[in-house]
């Protein structure tokens, strides 16, 4: 048997035996580290291009929560300015560019004008009031106990007004920088049609 392993039962036996393992705190540590944890974020004013992207505090990405809520923000463009939209998914997404393919998806996502998809994600946006948000704007980004189960990678959840469970978005840390850039949105799957929409409303 290894030695460093013998060594490691070795010392767990004689803890054990002499009373000096506090199991207690063993899983105290260890349930600490499985928390769900949520954070939600306020803006004024959305950002209609890049600079004004950059202009917010958490677009120093140094937080994952934070780079999960900006995504949001910069899909809010893709209606009334794809380019502009992309150039912001493109800064969250930092070494790299959205792949074609990435694009596409998004594209599909809102091939029926299903833009509400986006806005349903702000807080006060929900199907009765046709996804209108409440002012200022609040993102709220949430984790699980797995959210950061690999290092230097998360999984995230955004709420929306439309959907009985929050949808994923994919982030990555580049240690050199410390900072959380975008790997992959999944929160756009469809949701309650707002009322306007619904026949059956």
């Amino acid at each position: 048997m290894d030695k460093k392993i013998l060594d490691f039962f070795t010392g767990l036996r004689r803890n054990l035996s002499g009373g000096n393992l506090n199991l207690g705190n063993i899983v105290g540590k260890a349930s600490s580290k499985l928390q769900s944890k949520s954070q939600t974020f306020t803006f004024q004013a959305l950002p209609a291009n890049l600079n004004e992207l950059r202009a917010l505090p958490e677009a120093a990405l140094t937080d994952p929560f934070a780079t999960a809520a900006l995504s949001l923000l910069a899909l809010t463009r893709w209606q009334d300015s794809k380019a502009e939209s992309i150039e912001m998914l493109n800064f969250l997404k930092g070494p790299e560019s959205c792949s074609p393919a990435e694009l596409q998806h998004i594209s599909d996502r809102f091939m029926d004008g299903t833009f509400y998809k986006v806005r349903s994600y702000f807080e006060g946006a929900v199907p009765s009031n046709n996804y209108t948000p409440a002012t200022p704007y609040r993102v709220k980004v949430s984790s699980t106990p797995y959210s950061f189960e690999n290092e230097g990678w998360a999984t995230l959840y955004l709420h929306s007004g439309g959907a009985d469970s929050p949808r994923p978005v994919k982030l990555r840390k580049k240690p050199s920088t410390g900072q959380w850039f975008l790997v992959e949105i999944q929160y756009l799957s469809d949701v309650r049609p707002p009322v306007a929409l619904d026949k059956w409303a």
